[in-house]
This record gives structure tokens, C-alpha cells and sequence, in this order.
């Protein structure tokens, strides 16, 4: 397989449609999630997602007041309902965003420190990348996909050579028999789950939510679980070289954890440092907007009826909606970010969700 290629870049384009669509339907599976909430919180470009809830606020907005008595037309003649709402909303705009980024930029301060500390994180990553290096048998790559790439080739390779291993030795026996179905489930399991993996990762760029998506497909922890119960269960039947071979592919496994949680705060840094920039763009027109309603709109504005539903009715949840869309980028993005974190809680051998 040719490692995956991983120039940086901040987009959010989907993988190839196919492989796309097996790594989600895995993950539904284990996790009992329909498709179309697996897109909604996961899979969707975070823009299209900020886009459907601003256009269901409007679609709500304008069903509510249509059906609401005495109409939204005859409210703003009698008082002004407008210079309430936007006023309200210029003042939770410009606290909203300023707020926001100011979480930004104490997340990303933790970046910054002495120089000792950060010869420190020096350090432990080429550690950690020696370490792989060491299990790999080649220089670690530097690429994040092709990084978590060379970890599942370990894994895998190792898997088959204990499956080959255990299947070559010469004996017979009740035990042996149950030792070679434990290690035959034991490498499929792993073979099958990081091939996958890496054929979504063959290709994902960093910046883009595919990297981690497909790492987090890769169930990890079960597998170490499943390598210490062989080991419990067949204590006696195994050989040293078998010992061996389960030591190394545990170890390659283990690495696996921490690679990934390296990778998805990269991305989380990477995704808030986008909210932060998309919030400060989209509230520039937000205000905009919320000042031409206070200044501009009143009863007589837009007279006349669409429909059934008056136009001054239409043009308020537009402006209602617009001015939303900085709260609306943010949901969608959150929604990614809590997602990701509760399925990638735990680091090592725990299942927190049903799992196969």
C-alpha cells in the first residue's frame, strides 16, 4: 500500500465516496447511530452544517409568526418588537464573538511556554517516534495520516506473522486447536480493522476531519483487551516466540492510543483556531444586518403578503437568521468536538459504548 500523501490544508472535503461510506457504517454499527446523525455530527462539512441550522431558524421563525395572532405586522405597527430583537441581538453578537475568541486564544497560549517546557515536549516526541521507528523498522513519517499509517502496518504485519506462527508449529490437541481459533479470531480482527483504517487514511489530508475520523475507527483498546486474555487463557501452549509476537504487536497497539490522541488535538487546535476566524468573519455581516433593522424597518418597509405570510414577517427571520449564523457556526463546530471527545474518552484498553 503507497503511504498516504498529506499535504496541510483547512478543508473539509469528503474521501473516496465508497471506503466513506464502509468506515461509517462500521462505526454506526458499533455505536447503534443512524446515517443521517453520524453526518450531522461527524461527517458534515461544518459550514453546510452552520447553513441547515441557520435556514431551519428561519423556517421556523417565519411558521411560528405566520400561524401567531395577532400577526407580526400588525405587532410592529402597534410597537417595535424589531428595535427589541436586534438590539438584544448586536449586544450578544459582539459579546458572543469577542468571548469566543477570547477562549481561542487562552487554548492556544498553552502552546506558548519556557524554553525548558517546550525541550521537553521536544523530547518526548522523538521518544515516541523512535519508538515507532524501532517497531517499523523505517524512519517515522511526518505526515499525520502516513504517521498513524506506518503504526497500523506494524499491527497488522505483526498479527499475521503470530496467525502464520501459530498455524506452522507442529502439534495437535484440544488446546492446541483452541489457541490457533483464539489467535486466527485475534489476527482478523486486527488485520481486517486497520486495513480498513488505512484505506481511509491513504489519501487524508490533515486539516480536514478525515485523519481522525478514520483513526478513530480503529478500535484499539478491545484488541489489547482480547491480546491479555489469549494470554491468560493459553498460558501454558504458547511458545517464547509467540510470546514474542504478542508482546510486539501489544506494543504496537499501545502506540496506536497515543498517536491518535496526538493527532486529535492537533485537529482540535486546528478546528478552533477555523471557529475563531469564521466567527469574527461571519459577525462583521451579522451587525450589518442588525443595524439596518434598527435603523431602516418598520411597518411600512415592506408592505404586501407572499403566500399568506406578510413580507415584513420574512424579512425579520431573515435578518433573525443572519444574525444568528456566528451562534450557528459555533453549534455545528461543537457539536465535531463534544462528538469526538466522548467516543476517544477513554486512552488504552476500556470501552465505554457497546462494541463488538
Amino acid at each position: 500500500m503507497t503511504g498516504p500523501a498529506g499535504a496541510t490544508s483547512g478543508t473539509d472535503d469528503a474521501p473516496d465516496a465508497e471506503s466513506d461510506t464502509d468506515t461509517a457504517d462500521t462505526m454506526r454499527e458499533r455505536a447503534g447511530e443512524n446515517r443521517l446523525k453520524l453526518w450531522l455530527l461527524l461527517r458534515a462539512d461544518r459550514l453546510v452544517v452552520a447553513a441547515v441550522l441557520t435556514l431551519a431558524v428561519f423556517v421556523a421563525f417565519v411558521a411560528v409568526a405566520a400561524v401567531l395572532s395577532p400577526p407580526l405586522a400588525e405587532k410592529v405597527g402597534a410597537s417595535d418588537p424589531i428595535e427589541t430583537l436586534f438590539a438584544s441581538m448586536i449586544t450578544a453578537i459582539v459579546t458572543g464573538a469577542t468571548l469566543v475568541v477570547t477562549i481561542g486564544q487562552l487554548v492556544l497560549t498553552q502552546e506558548n511556554g519556557p524554553l525548558g517546557d517546550q525541550q521537553e515536549r521536544m523530547d518526548g516526541t522523538l521518544a515516541v517516534r523512535d519508538d515507532i521507528a524501532a517497531l517499523t523498522g523505517a524512519p517515522t513519517p511526518t505526515d499525520p495520516a502516513a504517521f498513524l499509517d506506518a503504526i497500523l502496518d506494524a499491527a497488522a504485519e505483526r498479527a499475521r506473522e503470530l496467525r502464520d506462527l501459530v498455524d506452522d508449529r507442529e502439534g495437535d490437541g484440544p488446546d492446541r486447536a483452541a489457541l490457533r481459533g483464539d489467535v486466527d479470531d485475534l489476527a482478523a480482527g486486527v488485520t481486517e480493522n486497520a486495513d480498513a483504517v488505512r484505506g481511509q487514511l491513504d489519501g487524508a489530508e490533515f486539516g480536514s476531519f478525515d485523519v481522525v475520523f478514520a483513526a478513530i475507527n480503529f478500535d484499539y483498546g478491545p484488541k489489547i483487551g482480547g491480546i491479555e486474555r489469549l494470554v491468560r487463557n493459553h498460558d501454558e501452549a504458547l511458545t517464547d516466540d509467540e510470546r514474542d509476537l504478542l508482546g510486539e504487536l501489544t506494543e504496537s497497539l499501545s502506540l496506536f492510543g497515543p498517536a491518535r490522541e496526538h493527532v486529535k488535538t492537533l485537529y482540535f487546535q486546528w478546528a478552533l483556531i477555523d471557529l475563531s476566524r469564521q466567527i469574527l468573519y461571519a459577525a462583521v455581516p451579522a451587525l450589518v444586518v442588525a443595524g439596518l433593522m434598527l435603523a431602516g424597518v418598520g411597518a411600512g418597509t415592506v408592505p404586501g403578503r407572499t403566500l399568506g405570510v406578510d413580507h415584513v414577517t420574512l424579512v425579520v427571520a431573515g435578518a433573525f437568521a443572519v444574525t444568528l449564523l456566528p451562534f450557528s457556526l459555533f453549534v455545528s463546530y461543537l457539536l465535531r468536538v463534544l462528538t469526538l471527545a466522548k467516543r476517544t474518552l477513554a486512552v488504552g484498553p476500556m470501552v465505554l459504548r457497546d462494541s463488538e
